[in-house]
């Protein structure tokens, strides 16, 4: 039987308050706001929202709050085509809530209340909604469920990624390992991908060793940096637009990196691509404000990269 969805993202759904400062505060000080928006985020619900934006079949895997249900967000997400038959929904926490701080550097410090996430852990992996797609994206969120949706991933032979973000911290050595070893493609940026290696006491090579046949480093405005078992290192130049505001451009470029990568196109293609689709998102503030089309992605990149 042939499968008709593309990506299943798995993490956190979330309310974004983007905030912009000046410059953080020191301990025990404070610093007045620049701007402030309540925005619709959460990296697994990027993913999806932005690769159906691109015309990708996508689904989410989240834990959200009742008041989730029908609310404005969940609507979106419909209108889009976006599966949320999996959802986890918690009569007892709100869904999870995020600050994210930039700076005029474009340095970030976020906090993040879980809520009704807390449930993830507990929760039995949708093994009948894994079949559904071709690929599974792990996204922040639990560590504990994100490695047994890796497990059956891989058990249905599914394209596997991965990105713990922001959550890395979260990992022990021992869950990392179990994690990585079920992933087919492991994304970080320049900062995370140092983590994980300091963390496993491995180099680049050594990390794909554990399991990922493709690691992909995103370096800002310095393009990415690409790792691959079959066509070794080489780098992709990103295509640089000033950036309102950064935050979703890392998400964005997983769902457009994913979006081509399953339909056949090469990882240089794939990369190319990404960078063109988040090149769009950093232009407005919000994660899911300035979603480009296929089309839109497309030409961009056609522009730039010819």
């Amino acid at each position: 039987m042939s499968i008709k969805k593309d990506i299943l993202a798995v993490g956190h759904t979330a309310l974004d308050y983007i905030i912009t400062v000046d410059e953080f505060p020191k301990a025990n000080n404070s610093a007045p706001m620049k701007t402030m928006k309540n925005l619709n985020g959460g990296v697994a619900a990027n993913v999806a929202m932005i690769g159906a934006t691109l015309g990708m079949k996508t689904g989410l895997i989240s834990a959200v709050g009742c008041e989730f249900i029908d609310s404005h967000y969940h609507k979106n997400m419909q209108k889009l085509g976006v599966d949320t038959e999996a959802l986890i929904i918690s009569q007892e926490e709100n869904t999870p809530t995020a600050f994210v701080m930039t700076n005029s550097n474009q340095d970030q410090i976020s906090y993040f209340y879980w809520g009704a996430a807390k449930e993830f852990h507990d929760s039995e992996v949708p093994r009948d909604k894994v079949k559904e797609f071709k690929a599974v994206h792990l996204a922040t969120g639990d560590p504990h469920f994100n490695c047994k949706t890796g497990i059956v991933a891989k058990e249905e032979e599914r394209l596997v990624s991965f990105d713990p973000g922001q959550d890395l911290g979260m990992y022990s050595p021992k869950k990392l390992k179990e994690v990585i070893a079920n992933v087919n493609i492991l994304f970080g940026n320049h900062h995370e991908i140092k983590r994980i290696q300091d963390s496993l006491s491995v180099d680049i090579n050594g990390l794909m060793e554990m399991g990922p046949e493709i690691v992909l480093m995103t370096c800002g405005k310095e393009g990415s940096h690409i790792y691959s078992v079959d066509d070794g290192k080489f780098e992709i130049e990103s295509i640089y637009r000033p950036a309102v505001d950064p935050t979703g451009a890392g998400d964005s470029y997983k769902a457009g990196f994913i979006s081509q990568f399953i339909n056949g196109a090469s990882l240089e293609e794939s990369a190319k691509f990404a960078s063109s689709v988040s090149s769009f998102v950093v232009e407005k503030q919000g994660c899911q404000t300035n979603m480009p089309t296929h089309d839109e992605a497309y030409n961009r990149m056609v522009e730039f990269y010819k």
